[in-house]
């Protein structure tokens, strides 16, 4: 299937702000269903991204490639070589496709539009789950494309699923959603001062998972 650049960059841009939507909706939905349980609020916030985020890789893959994501447009570009114009557009389109998801979340639960996250997320620890969160992700997105490119939506939203759970952070994995997670001070919200180390540490991830995937995948030369 072939695509211009404004249809793919209109598929990150709703794909972007669907997920969003679908993250902060149900850390809200979840929060209040669960009285004060925060293992319930993170289970109901997991499984529904994950289910959210297997439907719009399926969907919008064919036509953006469903990055979603700065670091994996980065990555992408920095694989195969894409136009710089080309990235830092689908990256305007994630951010703010990003921005809008919470807006209408909040709006759908009758909340201000626009807040800013008291949440704290400081820690060495945390930082350092973002690094690990960032790093598989990338990971698994560069060599499930390379050995089972069919098979992207499932791996890509299991893992998702479970780093909610067995990183400190709760896996953010994707600046356009730290960025716009400082916006709402909800449960899956992050506060402003935190989201420079999110966004560093993400970096740092996604940088050693392509290295190491290239590396991985390496055909070593033949012996004469």
């Amino acid at each position: 299937m072939k695509t211009i650049l404004s249809q793919a960059v209109a598929a990150e841009a709703l794909g972007t702000a669907m997920l969003l939507a679908i993250v902060v909706g149900s850390g809200i939905m979840g929060e209040r269903l669960a009285q004060g349980n925060v293992a319930i609020a993170l289970l109901a916030n997991s499984i529904a991204t994950g289910a959210g985020l297997y439907v719009l890789i399926v969907i919008f893959g064919p036509i953006s490639g469903a990055h979603f994501s700065p670091v994996v447009s980065l990555v992408a570009a920095w694989n195969d070589n894409s136009p710089v114009a080309h990235v830092l557009v689908y990256i305007g389109a994630q951010i703010c496709g990003a921005i809008i998801g919470v807006i209408a979340a909040h709006g759908m639960f009758g909340l201000a539009l626009i807040q800013t996250s008291l949440h704290v997320r400081s820690s060495f620890g945390e930082g350092l789950g973002e690094v690990i969160a960032t790093f598989g992700l990338v990971l698994v997105i560069l060599l499930t494309a390379r050995f089972r490119a069919e098979s992207a939506p499932v791996t890509v939203a299991a893992y998702i699923t479970s780093a909610y759970w067995f990183t400190s952070s709760t896996s953010f994995a994707n600046p356009a959603v730290t960025l716009a997670r400082a916006l709402t001070d909800t449960f899956a919200g992050i506060a402003p001062q935190s989201v420079p180390m999110f966004i560093v540490a993400q970096i740092l991830g996604a940088v050693a998972a392509t290295l190491l995937a290239r590396w991985l995948v390496m055909v070593p030369p033949s012996k004469a």
